[in-house]
């Protein structure tokens, strides 16, 4: 059997025909195009994953399920999607309007959700039963693993890790709570703090590299700027590492997971990232003779949403 993928963005609309082994057949994509409302964007996920099933050579009888990966979460007493701000939609029936043109099992996760079960199943966390992955970029998406199966709570709402609170009374989140992880531990984060640094450091690389035009500043800025050694940026990713390694005690602490795989924008850093973590983070582990969880980058890329969503068939 094969399983559709659906990776539902702001952006795009991609999808993919799956195998059992989370290796992707075929795939398709278009514009999201939002302003348009739900109900056509859902007809073009229905259409494109017919499109992908003749594009590999199957048939709809060949498919077991379909898996949505999207902004957002589904009610589990309803089916419906009450609340995905980036896609302006509030209180869909997703499933409903698609089974009007495809009538097979439709499953729906948060996106950061499903881009963790795919390194769970064809990444860096497989074969592990304890995972746990993070998107670093505009905020901190969190998703759970537990022997094969996402966990998102009793409500479909857990696993928002990136609003842990972290700081006390401490910077303003787009959520309306003050001190979310996310405001200290995303890609949004350093480039607030990096910004901040060079305002206060004209003669620091940060703001010789946007030619003093702080706009212009991006996490890449900041870090590729620590990694040339400018002491002024070195503070800032050292601060940054300091909070994104808080949270990571956080989950450590609670959940004991065997990996934590670090996705989005942030993780591009590489190795860089990796050794800074690994050098702060033993001396913040409560049980310091224990083996803790290891640290690794996701591998999958911009397929984990597809393969995510497919598995969630699986």
């Amino acid at each position: 059997m094969v399983y559709i993928g659906i990776d539902l963005g702001g952006t795009s609309v991609k999808v993919g025909l799956v195998d059992e082994n989370g290796k992707i057949l075929a795939k398709e994509s278009c514009p999201t195009l939002v302003e348009r409302g739900a109900e056509p964007v859902i007809n073009d996920m229905a259409n494109l994953s017919l499109k992908v099933i003749e594009k590999a050579g199957y048939t709809l009888d060949d498919v077991k399920a379909i898996g949505i990966g999207l902004p957002g979460i589904q009610d589990p007493r309803t089916g419906r999607v009450p609340f995905c701000t980036n896609l302006r939609w509030f209180d869909v029936d997703v499933i409903g309007v698609m089974k009007k043109i495809i009538d097979k099992p439709i499953f729906i996760g948060n996106d950061a959700t499903v881009a963790g079960l795919a390194e769970s199943v064809a990444g860096v966390s497989a074969g592990v039963s304890h995972s746990v992955f993070l998107t670093l970029g505009t905020g901190v998406g969190g998703g759970v693993v537990i022997d094969g199966k996402v966990w998102s709570g009793v409500n479909g709402v857990g696993s928002e890790l990136g609003h842990m609170i972290t700081v006390l009374d401490g910077e303003e989140c787009t959520c309306g709570n003050k001190g979310c992880w996310e405001r200290y531990a995303s890609a949004t984060a350093i480039i607030r703090m990096g910004r901040a640094a060079a305002k206060d450091h004209p003669e620091c690389a940060i703001y010789k590299e946007v030619n003093g035009d702080l706009d212009l500043v991006t996490a890449k800025t900041v870090i590729d700027a620590a990694k040339a050694g400018d002491e002024i940026a070195v503070k800032v990713f050292d601060n940054y590492v300091y909070h994104l390694c808080a949270g990571l005690v956080n989950i450590i602490n609670f959940m004991d997971p065997e990996v934590i795989v670090l996705g989005g924008g942030v993780s591009h850093a590489g190795q860089f990232l990796l050794d800074a973590i690994r050098a702060k983070l033993p001396s913040m582990i409560f049980y310091k003779t224990m083996p803790y969880a290891r640290i690794e980058l996701a591998v999958l890329g911009n397929d984990a949403g597809i393969i995510g969503a497919a598995m969630l068939g699986k």
